[in-house]
């Protein structure tokens, strides 16, 4: 009869490391946020969840096999999304959250596929910093990794 306040102490500890903080929650969303706004090329709303000094940067490995890093400004990125035709299906999975926060700071990392029209064109992680403005989180700061190898398994 001593194992069942064990096994009752075991499951409440394992939901309680399962919640998330409001501020978690609302960092998430604004990240939600972004990529509805990022699936329906929405540039006013890419604009809104964004602080006007967001830096953007993603790392790639080039054609010689070494690590590169592109920074990209914001606006243009919301510029070629926004070209992209309506017809053709983006479609950015994220397969988990990792989310921080340190007061008005959070970090959120998200490991992804990415889709174009159904076919997957590659994945990585994103990690985006964002700053808590005016009682609403505004992302700072997008750095991801962009790979073909091992993406099947993803």
């Amino acid at each position: 009869m001593k194992i069942l306040p064990l096994v009752f102490l075991f499951l409440f500890s394992f939901s309680s490391f399962s919640q998330h903080t409001e501020e978690e929650l609302e960092a998430k969303a604004t990240i939600d946020a972004f990529f509805e706004a990022f699936h329906k090329r929405d540039s006013i709303g890419l604009k809104e969840i964004a602080h006007t000094n967001i830096m953007m940067q993603s790392i790639t490995v080039n054609e010689d096999g070494n690590n590169k890093i592109i920074t990209e400004s914001y606006s243009s990125f919301i510029k070629a999304i926004v070209s992209i035709p309506t017809t053709t299906k983006l479609e950015e999975r994220l397969l988990s959250y990792d989310i921080r926060v340190d007061g008005p700071m959070a970090n959120v990392v998200t490991p992804y596929s990415f889709f174009i029209d159904g076919e997957l064109k590659h994945c990585g992680v994103n990690n985006f910093q964002l700053f808590k403005e005016s009682e609403k989180w505004k992302i700072v700061y997008i750095i991801d990794t962009r790979t073909t190898k091992d993406c099947s398994s993803k």
